[in-house]
């Protein structure tokens, strides 16, 4: 569904990815692994056009390096950036009306979904985004995200700052989105959810893929964890 192939991008004279290759097929959760620094949200932003991206990324068959953000995510990807990028003003359910593409039009998620899987948000679905808290501005932010039914969801970071009691949700959703078909791309921290949820695993260190494997690979492989992962 998704491959990048020698994918490069610059900050500008800091070379920051250098030859990333990376695929994701159908309905996969693939786990973006490194400590901060490496080029995991470069990664997820090249892919997106939010960083010019030079290589090859294609999805579905067409080629996307170089187009616009806005086309990107009309072709099906959905992003979900590090930082909780919420409409403060407005509220929950305007926040989500937003994410949708076609007023009305409503794919593999709707507002009743949402607040199923996430009943702080229903509870305050007309209340104004800016005074929601922390954890519940991260899930808005993903939820919005799923309203535009993307066949393919970039997550970075999800559970960073999270009580364990949204951590246990934010993994709840992950297993929701994948029974739905939809492929994930997850930029973790927390190697632990990363091994139980992922169908296969990259490991970034110095802006290159230095190892792929399934999470059984990467228990199996003390080495890599101690040189790339572990603190």
């Amino acid at each position: 569904m998704l491959e990048v192939r020698d994918l490069h991008a610059f900050y500008g004279k800091s070379h920051i990815l250098q030859g990333v290759d990376l695929t994701i097929g159908q309905g996969e959760i693939v786990s973006l692994l490194g400590r901060n620094g490496v080029g995991r949200s470069t990664t997820c932003k090249a892919i997106m056009g939010l960083v010019p991206p030079v290589g090859s990324v294609s999805f579905k068959g067409r080629a996307i390096a170089g187009q616009r953000p806005d086309q990107i995510a009309h072709a099906g990807i959905g992003y979900v950036p590090e930082d909780r990028q919420v409409f403060p003003g407005l509220t929950v359910r305007q926040n989500l009306e937003l994410g949708i593409k076609r007023a009305g039009v409503f794919g593999r998620w709707n507002f009743e979904d949402v607040y199923k899987l996430f009943p702080n948000l229903g509870e305050r679905r007309d209340n104004q985004a800016g005074v929601l808290s922390g954890g519940e501005q991260q899930m808005l932010t993903m939820c919005r995200t799923l309203m535009g039914d993307p066949d393919l969801v970039i997550i970075d970071e999800p559970t960073e700052g999270l009580a364990p009691k949204l951590v246990e949700q934010v993994g709840q959703l992950l297993d929701e989105i994948a029974r739905r078909g939809v492929a994930i791309l997850l930029v973790e921290q927390k190697l632990t959810i990363a091994l139980k949820i992922s169908t296969r695993l990259y490991v970034m260190g110095h802006g290159h893929i230095v190892f792929e494997g399934t999470p059984a690979d990467l228990a199996a492989n003390e080495a890599i964890r101690k040189e790339w992962l572990e603190v």
